[in-house]
């Protein structure tokens, strides 16, 4: 392991965690980190997220090894352009971000001759900001880094073994293939939440009282992917939209499916779809990717889960 100094640029949930985690997982390594929130740096240096909180982005990355942006991907271009003149040579700059064609692109441009390997731990909370962080968060969850072709292969060892010395399991993956899979697997499903919550929120006739009293599971979980960081999907969506847009007409085309087996009583369509759907549910179990117990595991509904 050569990663001895490492810069986290944001605090909140994901760059806080990863803070906390390096303390715990990799005491020797030392780390620094800024956000442009004063605040969020306040709270940061009395959690103790990193060991120092700097006052500028620029004396954060100063005398990094590695460092990551840990802010809404729409943010990067900023931020990678107010680190430019403090890098070090043979740093290794990476991010958190759901997507990565653009964040990449951005990268690149802003930082050119600096080795530039984007990651995306796939972990994460409805909650957000410096209080969030917990040193756990990567614990048995999948990273997903998505180098160029002609990616320094020590710089990439190097970035494989932080993330599996935080607790996470690699996979390395194309960028554009990345934003594909991610697109069906958490922007969609992100949508629809967002979508079906402010359905609820907007009917005349049922009060929001009523809404908040009689949810079931269903809906208090989508209010709970709902109460995600709005900053960061928004700019998920708007730097994701061609697989966005792309999975969001198949997925309209298999509603449409449905409203008509139901508007004509085809019970068959509907049960084959659920028990085919039901199939997809036991295989991520099996995989370690959720609880089968019921309410997921939940000690209470308040608990933690990925977001």
């Amino acid at each position: 392991m050569t990663i001895e100094r490492v810069a986290i640029i944001g605090l909140g949930l994901l760059g806080g965690s990863i803070g906390l985690a390096c303390t715990e997982c990799l005491p020797g390594v030392q780390t620094t980190g800024f956000d442009i929130d004063p605040e969020t740096r306040a709270r940061a240096a009395q959690r103790g997220l990193v060991g120092q909180v700097c006052d500028t982005p620029a004396e954060a990355v100063e005398k990094a090894d590695l460092v990551i942006f840990c802010v809404p991907v729409g943010a990067i271009p900023l931020a990678a352009a107010q680190i430019a003149g403090s890098l070090p040579a043979g740093s290794i700059v990476s991010d958190v971000g759901s997507s990565k064609q653009t964040v990449s692109e951005a990268l690149r441009s802003a930082l050119p001759g600096h080795i530039v390997i984007p990651a995306h731990p796939v972990a994460g909370t409805e909650r957000s900001g410096p209080d969030a962080g917990f040193a756990t968060l990567f614990q048995h969850r999948w990273c997903i880094l998505t180098p160029e072709a002609d990616a320094d292969p020590v710089a990439l060892s190097n970035l494989r073994s932080f993330w599996e010395a935080l607790g996470a399991r690699i996979e390395i993956m194309d960028a554009a293939h990345h934003d594909l899979v991610l697109a069906v697997t958490s922007h969609i499903p992100h949508l629809i939440a967002y979508t079906i919550v402010g359905t609820a929120s907007d009917l005349e006739d049922v009060t929001r009282g009523e809404v908040i009293k009689y949810s079931a599971g269903g809906f208090r979980d989508f209010t709970r992917i709902a109460a995600s960081d709005p900053t960061m999907w928004r700019d998920v969506f708007l730097h994701n939209r061609s697989a966005v847009l792309e999975m969001l007409g198949r997925f309209t085309e298999d509603l449409t499916a449905m409203q008509r087996a139901i508007r004509s009583g085809d019970g068959d369509a509907l049960f084959d779809l659920f028990s085919r759907t039901r199939d997809i549910r036991r295989s991520i179990i099996e995989m370690g990717q959720d609880d089968a117990r019921p309410d997921f595991g939940r000690a209470d509904h308040g608990s933690e889960s990925d977001a």
